[in-house]
Formats: C-alpha cells, structure tokens, sequence
C-alpha cells in the first residue's frame, strides 16, 4: 500500500520491438495482474465459442482506466475478472491490490493501460481507517485470530501525541500475512501452513497522519496518506503497542490511488448499469473509462509532427534541433494531434521511445478527457 512522485526512468536501454511491432502485452512488475485471453483460430469474427452450455465471446481491444469503488469482500483479482468481462476486454490489470476487507479505490488499465500501471503504483495512497484496541490478531485485521489482549484504552491526548512518530520515513515490519516474497514463497502461503514468518524491517514514507474521530474508547478513526510499500495494518499494530494496549484494522477505506480520487470512482452496480444499457444501444462502456494517459499526469507531455510520430511508432528515436528541441529531458509521453503516441527518455534534444501504444479500439469518450 503505498506510493512515490513517479518521475522515475522507464526501464530498458532500446524500444521494446515487440510491443511496437505487434502491440504485445509486457508483464507489469509489482501487484497488476494481466490477464490475457490465449490467440485462436476463427476465420467467422462473428463465431461464438460455446463450452458447455456456456456461449463465449471473443474478446475486444478496451483501452483506458476504470476506478472501481471496490465493495468489501471482493478480491482484487476478482474485480479485475469482473471487469474484464462486463467490457468484454482482452488485457485487465489491477494498479495495487486492496484487501477483500476494504473498501474504495481500485483503478483497473484495461488494453494499453496496463503499460501505464507502474507509474499509478508509484502514487501516493490515501486512506481512511479505524482501530479496534484491545486486541492483536494474527492478520493485523479484524479477519484475524486473536494473539493478544489488553484492558488499557488509550486517551485523545496519548493518540494525537504519538502520530508525529508515524510521520515521514519510518521503518516498519510488514505483517506476516503480506505478499512479501520470502525464499520465493509468498509470506502469506508460510504464515497459513502455520510457519513463523520473520520479516525484516524496511523504511516506508508517511507523508500525513491525523485522528479524524474517536467515536468512543474502543475504536479511533484515522486518515492517511503515504508512499509505496506502507501497511496499514502494520500502522495499527505498532501504534496500539507503543500506547500500551493492542489494536487492530476493523474498518478501512482507499480514497486516493496516484491521479486517481473518489470522484474518479464508480461502484460496480453502477457500472453493471451501464454495460446493460450499452448492451440495449442506450449508451456506451467509453462513458466508464477514463483515457490512458490520465495515469501519466504527473510526467510531462511532448507533441511531436506526423512524420517524426511515424518513427517513433517504428521503434526509432528522432533527434530534435533548434527551435524544436525538446525543453525537458527524462521521462515524457509522446503526443501526436493531442493522440497518445509513446513513452519516451528524452536527452541532447533525442527522443527514445520505450513504449508505443496502439489506442486501436474501444477509448475513453472525448469527454471523459475534462475530468471534474
């Protein structure tokens, strides 16, 4: 759960051949999870496939974001399935994952989004959560079995004194049920088949903490907001330690993943509307997506010409002089006729593409490029 400014270089020294060539899914490092129908055969495109009794469509090119308000209960592995299928989507993948125990924001790239997954990882995260004390559970959530009790309830005053500890870069151990990867198994595999997990510290930036409300000695509702690799739950534990008395998650909320806040969000029922109603021609899936490059607000934007667009399409850098050069350097992406054309470096006036992008199907609404 977390995030930093992302300004960060894309990784690779040369194009990605493949992704310029045929538009390939790349695999996203960290929590996105792609899916990714298998090629078939089929000379009808209007064949349907049937397994079973089950009638199965062939998957379309989707391309841009959905902020699902995600219930609790719902995995974020199965949001993306869910998805995936009302948009009839070929490629889906989730920028963070958020506990079934919690609710809000999970943005889903659909199509050419995915290659824009690690810049809405890198984000900030804001949430929203409240504290049981009284006890520790094994989870470090109210889902958890029971390790450690405390009668001791702490004050208003001992709470809003502590939160300066929790401010800034900390060093926090992640709970034992996390998706830390220890000796190449999940941490969370190890600590079900009931092996002790020990998991070393690693420093973690909380850029704000604050007591939002103490609806009475049991619980306290706190806000915050921090960067990447930060657990909330691990957050509960140390704090309901340090005052002496144990605490837990009970309760908790996402309300802010990178670019993307709760006015972004869309809850799945409404979003089932939608697909109803653009499946009877009364509207369209694009009014649910929000353009691709929404994920790159916080890198600059450079608008190239036709022609030199044409290169950088093939996988070629173009070298801008004079009047032309490029003003920034680093990480940018690429525009042509206000289109997104590429990811790109940019340095001694070239422009190296990274990742091009074939925004050839289904896109945002024009509309949904003012967002509110």
């Amino acid at each position: 759960m977390t995030m930093d400014p992302a300004h960060g270089t894309i990784g690779g020294n040369d194009a990605d051949q493949r992704d310029v060539q045929k538009n390939n899914f790349a695999e996203i490092g960290g929590n996105s999870e792609p899916h990714q129908e298998p090629r078939r055969v089929n000379n009808d495109p209007r064949a349907k496939q049937q397994k079973g009794n089950q009638v199965r469509r062939d998957r379309r090119d989707v391309h841009g974001w959905v902020v699902l308000d995600k219930p609790i209960g719902m995995t974020s592995t199965q949001a993306v399935a869910v998805l995936k299928r009302l948009f009839n989507a070929k490629r889906a993948g989730h920028a963070g994952t958020l506990d079934p125990l919690a609710s809000g924001g999970l943005p889903i790239a659909l199509g050419e989004a995915t290659k824009t997954v690690p810049f809405v990882m890198d984000g900030r995260k804001r949430y929203q959560f409240t504290v049981c004390w009284g006890e520790e559970r094994d989870t470090d959530d109210i889902e958890g079995r029971v390790t450690a009790t405390s009668d001791q309830r702490p004050t208003r005053e001992a709470i809003l004194a502590l939160l300066p500890r929790f401010t800034g870069v900390i060093e926090q151990i992640p709970p034992r049920y996390s998706a830390i990867k220890v000796q190449g198994e999940r941490a969370y595999d190890l600590a079900r088949d009931g092996e002790v997990v020990e998991l070393a510290p690693r420093p973690v930036e909380i850029h704000h903490l604050a007591l939002v409300d103490q609806p009475d000695t049991d619980r306290a509702v706190f806000e915050a907001e921090c960067g990447k690799g930060t657990y909330v739950r691990a957050l509960a534990r140390d704090m309901g330690r340090i005052l002496g008395t144990y605490g837990h998650i009970c309760a908790l909320r996402r309300t802010l993943v990178g670019p993307f806040g709760e006015n972004d969000m869309i809850p799945l029922d409404q979003l089932e509307a939608l697909c109803d109603r653009a499946a009877s021609g009364e509207g369209s899936l694009a009014d649910a997506l929000l353009p691709v490059e929404t994920a790159l607000d916080d890198i600059p934007a450079l608008a190239v010409t036709r022609a030199h667009a044409a290169r950088l399409h093939r996988g070629q850098a173009v070298l801008l002089r004079g009047r032309d050069a490029p003003t920034c350097s680093g990480t940018v992406y690429v525009t042509v006729a206000g289109r997104l054309l590429a990811l790109a470096e940019v340095g001694n006036g070239e422009i190296i593409p990274k990742r091009v992008f074939n925004l050839t199907g289904l896109t945002a609404s024009p509309g949904r490029n003012e967002r509110n």
